[in-house]
């Protein structure tokens, strides 16, 4: 009774908020100053990874597409009771020999959360399902410039069902964030957005596509054709809070995609739901796990946005309400066993 009450306040909080203040800037002092005000379940403040981006390039950030041309069988995991699945679950401390779970991206200045948020749920579900034996950082590159049509446009955008779809039929090489170790590790570099940063600094527009190349970088000693890994299945989940509880604490974390609102860029902590703004577009992520704060439920949630973004690169968002529509687009698949 004690939780239904703080989500009946939460959701009239939140319902007049909406209503009441639009007039507020993105990332202003004011809206941080008013999200704070309502003593609501999470703080916000502001993120220097955000802060001095253009809304067009932010915009341009949120990359999941609507109406994706591939469609997903939707499954309910019917091998488990909900009675058996914990209060609180943590993908991170429940498979720690795998070290991609632990592991925030940075998508830069371009649309692809849906291939990002993709590469890093099929790194760990590569690594969860082999028992350990396969630690890979799939390749976010290779999806985004390859997939083509069923994915979508890129850095202009994608759909999460076209880049699962894609791993189960054609498959995906290695690769993680710039720089790092694989086949064809992600091309756009981390950017800093204040002049004083150490980073180089963010571009004021959307990057462009790179293109599909086919080949691994140099000094990769695998070629490209023999580092694919290919999935054995790729599907939906069921749009409602236990299966996708059922899936994560069966098979790993997922991919969902949200809508973004001007508030949500100011996130540092709590559990976040929509409080004041207008949308900003379609935008994935990975969850990882569940748990309950302050009588709040919510989802365990990790950004590609860097580790200088909200809670060292992760936030939690209300639970079992479908808020902003996370609930609404779970995507997932079984690895195929090497």
């Amino acid at each position: 009774m004690k939780v239904a009450l703080v989500l009946l306040v939460c959701a009239f909080a939140h319902s007049m908020a909406a209503v009441l203040r639009t007039d507020l800037k993105a990332q202003s002092d004011e809206i941080v100053e008013y999200i704070n005000s309502l003593g609501t379940t999470w703080t916000a403040g502001h993120n220097k990874r955000m802060r001095s981006l253009s809304m067009n390039v932010i915009r341009g950030m949120m990359g999941v597409l609507p109406n994706s041309p591939i469609q997903l069988e939707v499954v309910t995991n019917e091998h488990i009771s909900a009675n058996d699945l914990p209060d609180e679950f943590d993908a991170r401390k429940q498979w720690p020999q795998c070290p991609s779970i632990s592991e925030i991206r940075d998508q830069s200045n371009c649309g692809s959360c849906w291939a990002v948020a993709a590469a890093e749920a099929i790194s760990d579900r590569t690594c969860i399902q082999s028992n350990g034996n396969d630690k890979v950082d799939i390749s976010a590159l290779d999806l985004m410039s390859c997939c083509g049509f069923r994915c979508g446009q890129g850095c202009n955008g994608g759909y999460p069902t076209g880049a699962w779809n894609y791993w189960a039929t054609t498959g995906l090489v290695t690769g993680g964030n710039y720089k790092s170790q694989g086949c064809e590790p992600y091309p756009l570099a981390p950017c800093e957005h204040h002049i004083n940063g150490s980073l180089p600094a963010c571009s004021s527009q959307t990057a462009a596509t790179p293109k599909c190349s086919k080949q691994c970088q140099a000094g990769y000693a695998t070629p490209y054709a023999q580092d694919k890994h290919v999935g054995a299945k790729a599907y939906s989940v069921a749009r409602n809070e236990e299966a996708i509880r059922k899936e994560i604490y069966t098979n790993g974390p997922v991919e969902a995609d949200f809508t973004v609102y001007d508030d949500f860029l100011s996130y540092k902590s709590g559990v976040y739901h929509h409080t004041t703004g207008s949308a900003l577009g379609g935008h994935a992520v990975r969850i990882l796990g569940w748990g309950t704060e302050n009588n709040t439920p919510y989802w365990l949630v990790a950004n590609s946005w860097n580790e200088d973004w909200g809670d060292k690169g992760y936030f939690k968002i209300l639970r079992g309400k479908n808020e902003c529509g996370i609930e609404a687009g779970i995507n997932a698949g079984l690895a195929k066993q090497q």
